[in-house]
């Protein structure tokens, strides 16, 4: 018998207690007769997890057997910071919220499913997203002979009215908001919200206002800017308006900023690694004020080559994370040179946050290249001699006065 139609005895589950994962649940349990170990990771995204914990009891999960561990630091620092050192942005705009958290929960599930004795992981991503290559990808990165499975491309409950139907059949409660036709679908952890389906699928059509939850609409926020600085140590940041904060307590303060001045809100049409064109909207206030300040850190700390370099590696970057390739030897080779790149990426950014935008508007490091007394436009007493430029020209324009002269322009 194949490894592939062998039985199953015990899985784990990727699971938050919303109604499709619970529903995938029952149908382990009923389809092969095993048993279903569940894991709901609190990647911060503002929800009650206990009630998962409850609802995985009543549908005969052991108490043993279920799984919820804050993830919120280990997010934030070890995922989401090495990204942002990268300046990833996937596509020139998506900050990547939703691609930086499947490595993580796929590694957890994998450390689960070897304490637990289990055969087999399962998730609840369709056949059409991202979601299920970046899981998988990272399941076999990690156990190369784990079976995986993967319920949207097995069974035949192809809407959401027959998924009510399969929990109201079961005895699975059923959120009142989930009842009929569901505005969007969302996805939220604390780097970013994403909303996308139903109401957002015309590309033509504006997002309505009732789909944004974690930012104020820009146009009616403070009419006053509000000023803040963030501290960088080798690229990370460490604190903001001088208050030292952990890597998670940090984001969530950015974040808290951003909402209020309605900053970090994207509309993409977007490329899915499967093939197909998607069309969703990003809410990542806090990520947004991050990348930024970032960015204008770099902007006095790293060297002209190593900071266009960086931005040539950044697109590459960006690509395997939203692709799934976070466990590849070529991310891996990435990270290193990012990193090296950061170690004198350190100081203070001050920015202005306004009615939708974060803007850079000051930086200092003890580690600035920025020479004041070399780029002044007043007398800079001989630190730089104005007459090497014409050589420096007549060198780097030899080879277009070549050809000028050759083709008689």
């Amino acid at each position: 018998m194949s490894k592939a139609n062998s039985p199953v005895n015990r899985v784990v589950l990727a699971y938050s207690g919303g109604l499709d994962t619970s529903v995938i649940l029952k149908w382990l349990q009923q389809t092969y007769g095993c048993e279903v170990v569940t894991f709901t990771a609190d990647l911060g995204q503002g929800e009650e997890l206990e009630p998962a914990r409850a609802k995985a009891v009543m549908m005969g999960v052991k108490p043993e057997h279920i799984f919820i561990e804050d993830l919120r630091e280990e997010f934030v620092k070890d995922y989401v910071f090495p990204m942002m050192r990268a300046n990833a942005l996937y596509e020139g705009q998506y900050l990547l919220g939703t691609s930086i958290a499947r490595p993580l929960i796929a590694k957890k599930q994998i450390e689960i499913a070897r304490a637990v004795g289990a055969d087999a992981v399962s998730h609840g991503a369709t056949g059409k997203g991202n979601d299920q290559v970046r899981f998988e990808l990272g399941y076999y990165a990690l156990a190369p002979d784990i079976r995986i499975i993967a319920p949207w491309r097995e069974w035949d409950l192809n809407s959401r009215e027959q998924l009510i139907a399969f929990a109201e059949s079961h005895q699975i409660p059923v959120s009142k908001d989930k009842r009929g036709e569901s505005p969007f679908s969302t996805d939220a952890n604390l780097l970013h919200t994403s909303s996308e389906g139903k109401v957002l699928e015309d590309p033509w059509m504006e997002v309505p206002d009732y789909v944004y939850s974690r930012t104020d609409d820009p146009e009616t926020a403070p009419d006053t800017p509000q000023y803040i600085t963030v501290d960088f140590e080798a690229g990370d940041a460490v604190a903001v308006d001088g208050e030292g904060l952990s890597p998670a307590s940090l984001l969530a303060r950015l974040n808290d900023l951003g909402k209020v001045h309605g900053i970090g809100r994207l509309d993409l049409v977007e490329n899915r690694f499967v093939g197909m064109k998607s069309r969703g909207m990003y809410e990542t206030p806090g990520g947004t004020i991050l990348h930024i300040a970032h960015r204008g850190i770099e902007q006095i700390t790293l060297d002209r080559g190593a900071a266009h370099l960086k931005d040539e590696l950044a697109v590459k970057y960006a690509g395997l994370l939203y692709n799934g390739f976070w466990f590849s030897p070529e991310r891996e080779m990435l990270q290193a040179a990012i990193d090296h790149s950061q170690a004198k990426v350190s100081g203070t950014v001050r920015l202005k946050l306004y009615k939708g935008s974060a803007s850079v508007v000051g930086r200092k490091s003890p580690n600035s290249l920025y020479s004041a007394g070399i780029v002044t436009f007043e007398d800079d007493a001989g630190a730089y001699d104005q007459r090497d430029a014409a050589g420096f020209i007549k060198l780097n324009a030899l080879r277009l006065r070549l050809l000028g002269r050759r083709d008689g322009k």
